[in-house]
């Protein structure tokens, strides 16, 4: 990946909403150069898609949950399950598959503690092992763009 590319990208990651002729702009390149990096980006998948981020306080879902989940089932079947049942659930955000000690960590969002119970409810029919939740007090930084340089 070229500078330009990095340019591009780290506008991007800023402010996805900037139009083609002003990164074009920002980075001393023509529109139709940038236009090309551009897609090129998107159809090679480094670029994935074009989201808002939204607050979630605004949204009624101010509470933030990692789950801590352990399995004593190893195997393809009880992955495809837990997928098809984290899928399903409307507040879980990320899941990884973790090393070490833990299984499986999952990043949610929810209203409050009764949205919580609702979550795990859904999560414990995934037949897992065990269960550990730690709640967000206070987010010290979040980001989502990547350090490209």
């Amino acid at each position: 990946m070229d500078k330009p590319d990095q340019a591009i990208l780290n506008l991007l990651q800023h402010d996805a909403s900037l139009s083609v002729g002003e990164i074009a702009e920002q980075i001393s390149i023509s529109k139709s150069a940038c236009w090309r990096r551009i897609q090129n980006l998107e159809q090679t998948g480094v670029i994935r898609e074009r989201v808002a981020l939204l607050d979630q306080t605004k949204v009624d879902l101010p509470l933030t949950v990692y789950v801590q989940l352990r399995t004593n089932q190893h195997n393809d079947a009880w992955a495809d399950q837990f997928r098809r049942v984290t899928e399903k659930i409307d507040g879980v955000l990320e899941v990884y598959r973790m090393s070490g000690d833990l299984d499986y960590l999952i990043k949610a969002v929810v209203k409050d503690m009764e949205g919580y119970d609702r979550l795990y409810k859904e999560l414990i029919k995934a037949d897992l092992f065990d269960v550990c939740s730690s709640f967000v007090m206070e987010t010290m930084k979040q980001t989502t763009a990547l350090p490209l340089e």
